[in-house]
C-alpha cells in the first residue's frame, strides 16, 4: 500500500487476537441472525476514527450507517448526554411529559421543509418511524393503499418488511406480510429507460399506479429521496417532484423517508429538498440523534393531529436522554453548517474517484450528493453487477484500516457516509487508499 498511514494505525493483523476472541463469544452467545459486517470488535471512538480492542485504528466511512454524523462521540453530544442522565432517565412523555421532548419537535419544525405548522411525534427507531407515519396517513386519509418505489428499504417490522424490496436477508421466511402494498419503479439513471428524464419516469410511475390501484384508494406514496440500501440511487431531477405533484392532484400524501438521506447528509439538510419537494410527512432517524436512538415523523400540524390520542407513541419513544442528545446534535449541525461540510466532502471525493468511470472498465458510476456516494460496480464490458469484485475490495479495505459499507439491490455497490466532521487530510488518506484497492483489485 503507497498511502502512508496517517489517520490510521494498523498495529496487529486483522481481525487481532482480542478481536478473535470476542468473535468466538459473539458465535455462542449472539443470535446468527445479526449480521456482522467487519471482523473487529470497537473499543473506542473519536470524530472519524474507531480504535478495536487490539489497538487499530481506522478511519470511519460508515458513521454507524448514516448516524454519528457530527462524528463519534462527538462532545458536545456525551457532555449532554452525561448532564441529562442524572436528572431524567425516563419517565414517558405520554405519562409525564418533559420540556426536552418539546424543544426536539421544535427544531424538527424549523428545519424540515415548508412554512406551515408543523406538529412530530418522537419514536424509537427508522423503521417505527415509517410505521407511524403510514397509520398517520391512513388515518387522515381514510384510504388504506401505500405506494412503495422498487428497491426500496423502509425497515424490518412486519409493515416495514411489506415496504421493502429485497427479499433476502430482510425478509426470507418472515411472511406473510402486510396489505395493500404496491411496488411502482424508482428513477434509476444509470440503468432504466428514462435516464436524465424524470419527469417520464414519474409519469410511468404514476401511470402505473392508476392502473394497479387507483388514486382513490391511495393513502400515500413514500420515497427515499436518495436511495439507502437500495444502492445509494440518485433519481433524474423531477421524478419526485413528479411523484409529489401527481400525489397532491390527488389528494394522496407524499412521505419522504429520509431516514439515512436527512441531517445534512446530502448537503442539504433534507435530501428531498434537491427536486424542490414539500412532503407531507417526513421520517427522520439515524443522524438525529447523535448516536443516540431517536427517531420521528413530522409533518403538517392537520394531518399529525388526525390521529386520536394514545393513537401514536410508545413508552421509550422521545426518550429524555436521546432528546438532549438530538438537541446537542442539531446544535452542531447549525454551528459547523455541515449541510456545506457535507457538500465538500463530496466534492472532495467527487473530484478523486469521479475520473475512475471510464478509466477502469468495472466502475460503472460514482453518484451522489454530499456525503452520501455511491460506487457502482459492473463485470468488465457489461453492465452486469460485480457483487463479487465488491467483496474483495471490502475485505482489503478493512485489511487497510478502513470502515465502510456495501448497498444495492444486487450487492454491487459501495456506499461512502463518513461522519461529516472528518478533516481533509483524513478524507484524502481514506479515499486514497480506496482508490488504490479499486484499481488493483479491478485488475485481477
Amino acid at each position: 500500500m503507497s498511502v502512508p498511514q496517517v489517520a490510521r494505525k494498523i498495529v496487529t493483523a486483522i481481525p487481532g487476537p482480542k478481536s478473535q476472541t470476542l468473535e468466538e463469544e459473539h458465535k455462542k452467545y449472539v443470535s446468527a441472525g445479526v449480521g456482522q459486517g467487519m471482523p473487529i470488535f470497537a473499543q473506542s471512538a473519536s470524530g472519524s476514527t474507531i480504535t478495536d480492542v487490539d489497538g487499530n485504528r481506522f478511519i470511519d466511512l460508515a458513521s454507524g450507517i448514516a448516524v454519528t454524523g457530527v462524528g463519534n462521540c462527538a462532545p458536545e453530544v456525551v457532555k449532554a448526554v452525561q448532564d441529562e442522565v442524572t436528572k431524567l432517565t425516563h419517565t414517558n412523555f405520554a405519562t409525564t411529559p418533559y420540556e426536552n421532548y418539546i424543544d426536539v419537535c421544535k427544531k424538527l419544525a424549523e428545519h424540515t421543509p415548508g412554512d406551515f405548522p408543523k406538529k412530530s411525534v418522537l419514536v424509537n427507531s427508522g423503521a417505527e418511524a415509517v410505521e407511524n407515519a403510514i397509520k398517520i396517513a391512513r388515518r387522515y386519509t381514510g384510504r388504506s393503499a401505500i405506494v412503495v418505489m422498487e428497491n426500496a428499504f423502509h425497515g424490518r417490522t412486519n409493515l416495514t418488511m411489506a415496504m421493502t424490496t429485497k427479499s433476502m436477508p430482510y425478509k426470507q421466511g418472515f411472511g406473510a406480510f402486510a396489505p395493500d402494498i404496491y411496488r411502482v419503479p424508482f428513477s434509476y439513471p444509470l440503468r432504466d429507460a428514462f435516464g436524465a428524464d424524470g419527469a417520464a419516469a414519474a409519469k410511468a410511475a404514476t401511470d402505473k399506479i392508476e392502473l394497479l390501484v387507483g388514486s382513490a384508494n391511495v393513502a400515500a406514496i413514500i420515497a427515499e429521496p436518495i436511495q439507502g440500501e437500495g444502492g445509494f440511487i440518485v433519481p433524474a431531477e423531477g421524478f419526485l417532484s413528479g411523484l409529489a405533484d401527481w400525489a397532491h392532484a390527488h389528494d394522496v400524501l407524499y412521505i419522504s423517508d429520509e431516514i439515512q438521506a436527512g441531517f445534512c447528509r446530502s448537503g442539504k439538510w433534507f435530501a428531498c429538498e434537491y427536486d424542490g419537494v414539500t412532503p407531507d410527512l417526513i421520517t427522520t432517524a439515524k443522524a438525529l440523534g447523535g448516536g443516540m436512538p431517536i427517531a420521528a415523523v413530522t409533518g403538517r400540524a392537520d394531518i399529525m393531529d388526525a390521529v386520536q390520542p394514545g393513537g401514536i407513541g410508545g413508552t421509550y419513544g422521545g426518550n429524555p436522554v436521546s432528546c438532549v442528545s438530538a438537541l446537542a446534535a442539531v446544535g452542531i449541525m447549525e454551528k459547523l453548517d455541515l449541510p456545506a461540510k457535507a457538500a465538500h466532502i463530496g466534492e472532495v471525493v467527487d473530484g478523486l474517484l469521479k475520473p475512475l468511470v471510464g478509466e477502469v472498465p468495472t466502475v460503472a458510476e460514482v453518484r451522489g450528493h454530499g456525503a452520501m456516494i455511491g460506487i457502482e460496480f459492473v463485470k468488465a464490458g457489461t453492465m452486469e453487477p460485480n457483487k463479487e469484485l465488491v467483496g474483495r475490495i471490502t475485505k482489503r479495505t478493512i485489511q487497510e484500516g478502513l470502515i465502510m459499507l456495501t448497498c444495492g439491490i444486487n450487492g454491487n455497490v459501495i456506499r461512502l457516509l463518513p461522519p461529516l466532521v472528518i478533516t481533509d487530510d483524513e478524507l484524502t488518506e481514506a479515499i486514497e487508499v480506496l482508490k488504490e484497492i479499486i484499481i488493483e483489485e479491478s485488475a485481477k
